[in-house]
């Protein structure tokens, strides 16, 4: 059968990709193979609750569980031969888990979904299998169907900020236990529509407590991110180019770095690291260089160094791309013929030796643009600013907020954001994380009494930063609905990450979101309605009519 992926905004004439390669450049056969990994995720999570519920706590299946969960996000990993060695790793889990329950004398024949039961060895096994049961996700009817898929996006994303946690070395025993939970619950066909809607809540909540928990490790291991100038300029040395989201893969190659005359610079969902205290005594750690992630083909070449990719937000080359033998990958991340470094043994480090000595045989980096851009407004730094931003508030000074967190992407009709950002009233500001920012936070939008118009709380998941600033907000002008304040949420979304950031805005409370481009291709008609109905999403129209009714 055709591949069949519609778990993107990307997603081809907004219903999904079918055919031998995706939108994103993901080919059919690995799609395949990444769906097939899900499969047997399930029958591992069916047997590893009924662990749990007899004391066993198996730690290597639930580090494996969310880092697999993981690869399979968007533009992440488009490695066949990765998700061949995931598959034989999930079986034999599967099996690790059945013989500890069985050793336990706990019955187990109650447990009879079809993922707890198939089993191969062969890469032609895999492939067979996988065909079967690749495409959209299997329910009793479609709106079931998208419930299960807004879950399950949202899990994904979820594992994403749980393994960047986990590299800190912060972990949180109840969120392993839910995230299992809830891809059993994929299997369940008993469950009924409300049911379904109530674990998406329940994913909305644990999306608030991993995005703590990543703020806490991230905060705890490097300092509160404050108001930063960032280069955006070069300076003539050689230089490695860092990449998606990883802050414990930075601080390594920037130790690692120290000394040897290779500098560093950060790219797209790396900007925020320059926030960070604990990187700015680093003197080789020049800046950011370049945009979002989709601008990466033509700014790869210019840098001239070699580039490393910590997370997802990979572009995969064609092979005549002058930087094709510059890309490294690591993490979650990977490419075939991609070298790959391999992960930390516990207690120890990654070994960038490669990419480092790789640098050192480079041109510097061809200048693309000079100048500064401004950062670093997670909620430590605009508590700081409190009273100057109530201040604001309370004269008039400033009117509204607009929350415009989320992805960028390549689409022409993400030139909406550039536009809306540029005809905003100067009595208004953006609160802002992740990449949808490039779209905006290079144009001179000014201050207000010295207060940026774009604040950037960093990486999307610091969109916990711009919750826990509006909750701040809310008790500040001693309200009792945080949809009383004066925000807006215009939101862009692309992957799985944006996805539970809007669950956990949901579950927050939050109501009225605007979403766009386009709104998911996986939501049902039905699902849309609830939605709308009774969460207040909506999509976005034309610039000037959105302004003004978000004024009003």
């Amino acid at each position: 059968m055709s591949m069949f992926c519609y778990q993107c905004q990307e997603a081809a004439k907004g219903t999904g990709c079918t055919g031998a390669v995706g939108v994103c450049g993901i080919k059919d056969e690995v799609i395949y193979l990444q769906d097939l990994t899900v499969h047997i995720l399930k029958g591992i999570s069916l047997y590893s609750v009924k662990a749990r519920e007899n004391g066993i706590e198996n730690d290597e299946l639930n580090k494996f569980f969310f880092t697999s969960l993981f690869k399979t996000i968007t533009n992440a990993n488009f490695s066949k031969e990765v998700f061949v060695n995931e598959i034989k790793k999930a079986l034999e889990l599967r099996e690790k888990i059945i013989n500890q329950l069985k050793e336990k004398g706990i019955n187990i024949s109650g447990i009879d979904h079809e993922s707890t039961k198939w089993t191969g060895s062969t890469l032609e096994e895999f492939e067979t299998k996988a065909k079967q049961i690749s495409g959209k996700i299997d329910a009793p009817n479609e709106d079931i169907r998208s419930l299960r898929a807004l879950i399950l996006y949202g899990l994904k994303g979820l594992a994403a900020y749980q393994e960047h946690a986990y590299n800190l070395g912060y972990e949180d025993s109840k969120i392993n236990e839910f995230v299992q939970k809830a891809v059993a619950s994929l299997t369940n066909d008993k469950m009924t529509i409300e049911e379904n809607i109530n674990l998406v809540m329940e994913t909305g909540k644990f999306g608030v407590d991993v995005m703590a928990l990543l703020d806490k490790a991230n905060t705890s291991t490097y300092g509160n991110p404050e108001l930063t100038k960032v280069n955006i300029g070069v300076r003539n040395n050689p230089g490695i180019l860092i990449s998606g989201h990883d802050l414990k893969d930075m601080e390594e190659l920037l130790k690692q770095t120290d000394g040897t005359g290779v500098d560093v610079y950060t790219h797209s969902e790396m900007l925020p690291a320059n926030y960070y205290p604990a990187f700015k005594k680093y003197k080789h750690f020049v800046g950011n260089y370049g945009n979002a992630w989709w601008k990466q083909k033509e700014e790869f070449e210019n840098f001239n160094g070699p580039v490393l990719f910590t997370t997802n937000c990979l572009v995969p080359p064609k092979q005549d791309a002058g930087y094709y033998n510059r890309v490294y990958t690591t993490g979650a991340a990977g490419f075939n013929r991609f070298p790959h470094i391999a992960d930390r043994v516990k207690g120890g480090q990654k070994d960038f030796s490669a990419i480092i000595e790789h640098a050192k045989k480079c041109k510097a980096p061809v200048e693309i643009e000079k100048g500064e851009i401004i950062g670093g407004f997670a909620h430590a730094q605009v508590f700081a600013l409190a009273d100057k931003v109530v201040d604001a508030v309370k004269s008039g000074a400033i009117k509204k907020f607009f929350v415009m967190a989320g992805c960028d992407g390549r689409m022409k009709d993400r030139n909406y954001y550039t536009e809306f950002a540029e005809k905003l009233p100067k009595d208004t500001v953006i609160l802002t994380a992740g990449c949808a920012k490039f779209r905006y936070n290079k144009l001179p939008l000014g201050d207000i009494g010295g207060i940026p118009r774009v604040l950037d709380a960093g990486q999307c998941n610091d969109s916990y930063s711009l919750a826990v600033i509006a909750l701040k907000l809310k008790e500040v002008f001693k309200l009792n609905d945080i949809n009383d304040l004066p925000i807006v949420y215009n939101i862009a979304w692309y992957e799985q990450k944006a996805v539970i950031v809007l669950l956990a805005l949901l579950y927050l409370g939050v109501k009225k979101i605007h979403l766009g481009p386009t709104l998911p291709a996986f939501l049902s008609p039905n699902v849309a309605k609830v939605l709308i109905d009774t969460f207040g999403i909506a999509g976005i129209g034309e610039v000037d009519d959105d302004i003004k009714k978000f004024l009003n």
